[in-house]
């Protein structure tokens, strides 16, 4: 019979490197974004004017903690994955609950965007006034705010019950329920830690799914990276002309 590490090599959808990669780098990018927004008040006013004053810092705040949610995807689909295999329906639920709560924090990041660049349309007063009127205003995606704060503990009752994680990590992944949601949240000492958490729960699984398996050729490798990088940039053309 093989051994729980033997078998991530037959890991499904997104499979193992997919899935290893995003294990290790989606909980940094995510980190390094409540990092970089640390230092400036948590409330939307200030976030606004955070961006007046270093618009390029902000920006590269937001957009790594929101390259970092959707790289999450494979991760949770594989940490589902292994806990699956023992606890089925901890799996289903959790899973399912933490990724209908990333859509919620990716239509959030669409809203911060937005924010933003009527800063630099409007001025700041008229940006501010405008975010304070329209904000808390119900839109679909307000209804999956709970899913993700919720499918965190599931899915670390999962992990513990399938022993996918060890105890240090199913305490670290039930700590991102403390993750605040919501449009222009700036960094905490809570949200650093929950981040950082994250960290503690993911890496190491990445690290251990990465390790074991058989390695692929390098011209495939190599071919794979030319494909890849080709399709990013495509996509990357195509956004911009859009």
């Amino acid at each position: 019979m093989k051994t729980f590490e033997e078998d991530f090599g037959h890991l499904p959808f997104p499979g193992r490197w997919l899935g290893g990669i995003s294990l290790v780098l989606a909980p940094l990018l995510l980190l390094t974004g409540e990092l970089l927004k640390f230092r400036f008040d948590f409330f939307f006013p200030e976030q606004l004017r955070a961006y007046q004053s270093h618009p390029t810092l902000m920006f590269t705040a937001y957009s790594l903690f929101l390259a970092g949610n959707i790289l999450l995807w494979p991760a949770i689909v594989t940490l589902a994955n292994l806990i699956g295999r023992s606890k089925p329906v901890w799996a289903v639920w959790g899973g399912s609950l933490v990724l209908f709560g990333l859509f919620a924090r990716t239509f959030n990041s669409g809203i911060n965007h937005l924010a933003f660049q009527l800063v630099n349309i409007l001025s700041l007063p008229k940006a501010t006034e405008t975010v304070a009127q329209s904000y808390g205003a119900f839109h679909i995606v307000s209804t999956l705010s709970g899913a993700i704060l919720f499918g965190w503990a599931v899915l670390a009752v999962g992990a513990w019950l399938s022993g996918t994680l060890r105890p240090v990590g199913v305490v670290a992944l039930a700590m991102m329920s403390a993750l605040m949601i919501g449009v222009l949240k700036g960094g905490t000492v809570m949200s650093v830690i929950a981040t950082s958490c994250l960290c503690i729960a993911l890496v190491p699984l990445g690290v251990r799914v990465l390790a074991h398996g058989s390695m692929p050729l390098a011209r495939l490798f190599w071919g794979w990276l030319i494909f890849s990088s080709a399709v990013i940039g495509l996509f990357f053309f195509l956004g911009q002309a859009g």
